[in-house]
């Protein structure tokens, strides 16, 4: 059967390994992706429908395929796609399918929205795991984020170059050094970049599903809400707490603190990153965090 491409074609040597897994290949669909170097297809072959994704790096490639191996089987069926195979040489994983649609191409009520966020709690704290469980490895790694997240902060602000005034840049240079003093942080398997973006819902049934584990790795536990308390929660609290409910706890001080100083950093990097890449809208969400840290409102 011919194989039908759209936009970037699927390498030959790609296309054979992946039907030497799922069978020959009835269609492939190039996906678009926010970080170019990143690609992703969608196959379709007999046995149904999977992903075939190349890590934009090889460190990518390794923090991805570890998280599928060691994370992802301790959740829900469905809940995240299963890792079907591996290929080292090409940074490609093969990933079946998971049920439900993009959250950004979905009109939610609200109340559609809190058991959104509530479901995504429970994930996260699955996810995260037990910190009993964390090796001694995984502890030091999960402080060395932290510690790289206070060190990265003066690369940004260079890299932003006007688009950060002097004010927001003593924003930025205070909330690091709150972060450099603060004592250790509950630590868990972090995702990486747990937002809307990354999730999948299904109406019908409630069920949520998470990709792009690429970033996931042993990180202090508050590091995965940053995206969220700068994103829907800054104009819809109340997601928050349900978010927290199905979390199975609220923050502790410290976390509470460490937030708001992750998020300075993050936003930052947001703009730094969106301007090297040319992102006006990560550029703008930057922007946006920090114009609410300088106004005091809180995360």
């Amino acid at each position: 059967m011919t194989v039908h491409t759209v936009h970037s074609p699927l390498p030959p040597t790609l296309a054979a390994w992946a039907e030497g897994v799922v069978g020959p290949l009835r269609s492939v669909r190039d996906l678009p992706r926010p970080r170019p170097a990143s690609r992703v297809w969608e196959l379709t072959s007999g046995t149904g429908r999977a992903f075939l994704k190349v890590a934009s790096t090889p460190a990518f490639y390794a923090l991805e395929t570890r998280a599928y191996r060691e994370a992802a089987p301790a959740l829900e069926r469905d809940s995240v796609p299963r890792l079907l195979e591996t290929d080292a040489r090409h940074r490609a994983l093969l990933l079946s399918a998971v049920p439900g649609r993009p959250v950004r191409s979905l009109a939610l009520t609200p109340g559609r929205r809190r058991a959104l966020h509530r479901r995504a709690g429970a994930w996260l704290c699955r996810f995260h795991g037990d910190a009993r469980d964390l090796t001694a490895r995984d502890r030091a790694e999960a402080a060395d984020e932290v510690e790289r997240a206070v060190l990265e902060a003066e690369a940004h602000l260079a890299r932003a170059g006007n688009l950060i005034g002097p004010a927001e840049r003593d924003v930025v240079r205070r909330h690091a050094a709150v972060l450099a003093l603060l004592g250790p942080l509950p630590a868990g398997y972090a995702h990486g970049d747990y937002q809307e973006r990354n999730w999948l819902y299904d109406t019908a049934t409630g069920a949520l599903a998470v990709v792009g584990l690429e970033r996931a790795r042993p990180h202090a536990a508050v590091f995965d809400v940053v995206r969220l308390a700068c994103g829907p929660w800054a104009r819809w609290p109340e997601l928050k707490t349900a978010f927290l409910d199905g979390f199975g706890r609220g923050l502790t001080g410290e976390e509470e603190a460490a937030l708001r100083c992750l998020s300075a950093l993050d936003a930052a990097s947001a703009v730094a990153r969106g301007l090297l890449h040319e992102e006006p809208r990560v550029v703008a969400r930057g922007r946006t965090a920090l114009d609410r840290l300088l106004e005091g409102n809180a995360v």
